[in-house]
Formats: C-alpha cells, sequence, structure tokens
C-alpha cells in the first residue's frame, strides 16, 4: 500500500514517496519519484505486443480469406459445370429426374423449393424497388 499518494492526470506531474505496486504513469512506486503521465517502458511493451497480436490475427485473416477464395472458386466451377448440363439436358429428362428427386426424398424437395421461391421473390422485389 502506498503512502502520501497523488494522482496524475495528463500533463502534469506529480511526486510520490513511500513503497506500493508499479502503476500507469509513475503514479506509485517503491521510494520517491515523480511521474509525468507519460508512458513507461512496461507500457511500451504492451502496446508492442498489441500490435504483434493484430498482426498475427491479420495474417490469420488474410490466410482464411485466401483459402475461402479457393474454395468458392471451386464450388462456382462445379456449379458452372453442372448449368452447362443443364443447358445441353434435354427439358422433359431434367423434369423427370426432378420428380424422382422429389419421391426418394420429400423433405428435402420441400427445402429446395422453398428456398428457391425466398431466393426467386427476393430477387424480383429488387428489382421493383
Amino acid at each position: 500500500m502506498s503512502q502520501n499518494r497523488t494522482t496524475d492526470f495528463p500533463g502534469t506531474s506529480s511526486t510520490n514517496t513511500g513503497t506500493g505496486q508499479g502503476g500507469f504513469g509513475g503514479n506509485t512506486g517503491a521510494g520517491t519519484g515523480t511521474g509525468t503521465g507519460t508512458a513507461t517502458a512496461s507500457d511500451t511493451g504492451t502496446a508492442t505486443g498489441l500490435a504483434q497480436t493484430a498482426q498475427q490475427y491479420g495474417e490469420k485473416i488474410s490466410e482464411a480469406a485466401g483459402q475461402a477464395k479457393e474454395y468458392l472458386g471451386e464450388k462456382i466451377g462445379v456449379v458452372g459445370d453442372k448449368f452447362k448440363e443443364l443447358q445441353n439436358a434435354d427439358l422433359g429428362e431434367v423434369a423427370e429426374n426432378a420428380k424422382e428427386y422429389a419421391r426418394k426424398n420429400p423433405g428435402q424437395a420441400i427445402l429446395i423449393s422453398a428456398a428457391a421461391g425466398l431466393l426467386l421473390g427476393l430477387i424480383l422485389r429488387g428489382r421493383r424497388s
């Protein structure tokens, strides 16, 4: 616990005497000292540590973004191939395949239909605005 402790505000100085724990801006400490409200070496170290942590997270985010870009590129290629197949396919055959899929997987067929209807509704509503 410190004796004769004074409060230090930025741009002012104070004198501290007594013993206590080190703090920010030299407000408390062992022995006699003056504080000016400026950062100490430990504060600078903390700022440097935070900057390094921020840089590490930035690198991780960049890496994740690169992986996401590659993944999306692959999936877009697969979707493009499916569209090409659908353009070349007979519409009767596509309809028959859709009916067969709906018979085998009725729950998924309903969910897919609902999602497609929602997407189509959002697209059409966006054009009217």
